[in-house]
């Protein structure tokens, strides 16, 4: 999920300052309005804003010399007066950030699957002053504005837009905001109401004693060897590129753990989580992804393909994984230098977003087409981003995908895609100890819907639902050459390497726990030892147990004032498409 919050920083940033608030619903517009005029521009020379039978206009060259110089002439003094300084400010920084994209890429993202449900959308809102949806002026504005000396800004796709006018429907606007106004005070609701009944269960336990107390967030006392090794499935038309990390003088056998990738990403992305449980003696696998790592966004850049992912990669990924696992089942047993070491009747796995669908697909959890039916007819209603990767899954074909494998005894989830793919019904056959780790600034797989609602769903009775206050979508995720995109740090969030040191440490404690049944390790699971260790920047609780009639309690909330007439759920239709500009190549 890494290319979308890249390509769209104004969404992440927006989304994230306006969580940290008690949202109130003006802030909810302006995040939706700064997405929207983002993507507005060539050749338009005015904003309508439209409510009901009302309209005010605007000259998009007084907002070039506001944005500019901070001068407010007599066309914005109406608007202006009822605005804040700081906002002014914030709205004038707003005009003139610039996003560094090329438009070959821009222009890539728009073609594909997942973009044009985003332009189609915002193309509800703003639209052409024909009252035409803005689909295909969105996406030329973009395009437009990518290849201009002057970058992608808010201010130079307003001039890039297409047509004489850009027209805002401020009253679909301000329904838009009233659902992420809810969401994100439901969210609040529920992360501050996760948060007590975890600081309640730190206060009910006992202490560690200083003399016994470890340090599994520290480098362990072995040293390792790494490997690298390509693998030809036997059964599919796919190699694949793993990285084994073998511990050195080690009790033998050693467990092993396997670690997934996101999309975007590649295997040095979790490469410090693979060294720090090699020191702890678990062989770690860390295989490439290749339909959905850092190349498949670089062929998506470079036109070699339309897809941030192909929708045959959710079944491919957990197929890679039973694929490694047979490979080093073949390798402990036919290769001397591996001959007795792996014990592949303990094996852990650990993935981060779409790795975390992948590592809970394998801990006993198929897919669901019949829940991905129905959340899939809001797809364009939801402000779930990640939903927009689960969706492409109904067009696989539909059959009923195992993918458990018994030798996998624990599994942790980071981040993980899983509400609508996997849902409550197919969640609740993991039966296996889980840990599912999420942020609560997350604005790619939001934490209320992707983490701790499916935490709920668990019937496992060693579950662990982990929260990093302030933590993002890419807090965990370490930078790699390989990367085609590096968020900015806003959107990576606070301390990026506490939480890695988090998941270093909650990682060794779990598989100590649950692969070598270490119980000197279980203290390290527990709400209090999260609490001693937590910062204020980056917060950590553990939770063992969460009810789906205490998450209710917690998120409940009157239904948000209508703003404004309801909205049709019918889209629009989308206008013939008028001529692009050629795309620089």
């Amino acid at each position: 999920m890494k290319v979308m919050n890249c390509l769209f920083p104004s969404l992440s940033t927006a989304a994230l300052r306006t969580r940290r608030s008690i949202a109130p619903k003006y802030l909810g517009l302006f995040a939706f309005t700064a997405v929207c005029t983002a993507a507005p521009a060539f050749g338009a020379e005015r904003i309508y804003v439209t409510y009901g039978p009302l309209e005010e206009s605007v000259p998009i060259e007084s907002l070039a010399l506001f944005a500019k110089e901070g001068k407010i002439d007599s066309n914005l003094d109406g608007f202006a007066q009822y605005a804040k300084k700081a906002q002014l400010a914030q709205i004038r920084s707003a005009l003139q950030a610039k996003a560094e994209i090329s438009p070959v890429t821009i222009a890539q993202f728009l073609y594909t699957p997942q973009g044009e449900v985003l332009l189609e959308r915002l193309g509800r809102v703003v639209q052409t002053k024909a009252r035409q949806p803005g689909f295909y002026a969105i996406r030329a504005a973009l395009i437009l504005a990518a290849a201009d000396p002057e970058g992608l800004t808010i201010l130079n796709v307003l001039q890039k837009f297409p047509t004489y006018g850009i027209r805002i429907d401020v009253a679909r606007a301000l329904g838009i905001a009233d659902n992420l106004t809810s969401l994100i005070n439901r969210s609040n609701r529920a992360i501050a109401g996760v948060i007590k009944l975890s600081e309640a269960a730190a206060a009910s336990e006992p202490a560690i004693p200083p003399a016994e107390m470890l340090q599994p967030q520290l480098p362990g006392p072995y040293t390792w060897q790494k490997s690298s090794v390509t693998i030809t499935s036997p059964s599919r038309n796919r190699t694949f590129d793993m990285d084994i990390y073998l511990p050195l003088q080690s009790p033998q056998p050693a467990p092993v753990v396997v670690i997934s990738h996101g999309l975007g990403s590649d295997r040095l992305s979790f490469e410090y989580l693979a060294k720090q449980l090699a020191s702890y003696g678990f062989a770690v696998a860390v295989p490439e992804h290749p339909g959905s790592n850092a190349q498949q966004i670089q062929n998506l850049v470079t036109g070699k393909t339309n897809e941030v992912a192909q929708p045959a990669e959710f079944i491919n990924r957990p197929l890679d994984i039973k694929d490694l696992l047979d490979y080093l089942t073949k390798l402990s047993t036919t290769n001397p230098a591996y001959r007795g070491l792996l014990d592949l009747q303990r094996v852990g796995i650990i993935g981060q977003s779409f790795g975390g669908y992948t590592a809970l697909t394998l801990a006993g959890a198929g897919i669901n087409f019949a829940q991905l039916d129905k959340d899939c007819q809001r797809e364009n209603e939801t402000w779930n981003l990640s939903l927009l990767l689960q969706c492409r899954a109904r067009s696989l074909d539909r059959n009923q995908y195992n993918f458990s494998d018994p030798r996998i005894k624990a599994a942790i989830a980071i981040n993980p895609i899983a509400s609508s793919i996997l849902g409550e019904t197919n969640l609740s056959q993991i039966k296996i100890p889980i840990m599912v780790v999420g942020g609560s600034a997350d604005t790619v797989a939001p934490a209320l819907l992707e983490q701790i609602q499916p935490f709920t769903w668990l019937t496992s009775p060693n579950k662990y639902l982990v929260l990093m206050n302030n933590g993002t979508h890419f807090s965990t995720i370490e930078d790699s050459p390989q990367s085609v995109f590096l968020p900015p740090p806003d959107v990576i969030g606070p301390e990026p390497a506490l939480a890695r040191r988090y998941v270093n440490g909650l990682s060794v404690a779990f598989m100590e726990t649950y692969l070598n049944n270490k119980s000197n390790f279980r203290p390290y699971l527990q709400p209090n030892y999260a609490l001693s260790i937590s910062r204020d920047t980056l917060g950590l609780r553990i939770l063992r147990s969460l009810t789906p009639e205490q998450l209710q309690q917690f998120s409940s909330a009157p239904p948000a004032r209508n703003a404004a007439p309801p909205l049709p759920i019918e889209p629009p239709p989308v206008p013939s498409q008028p001529p692009l500009p050629p795309v620089p190549r």
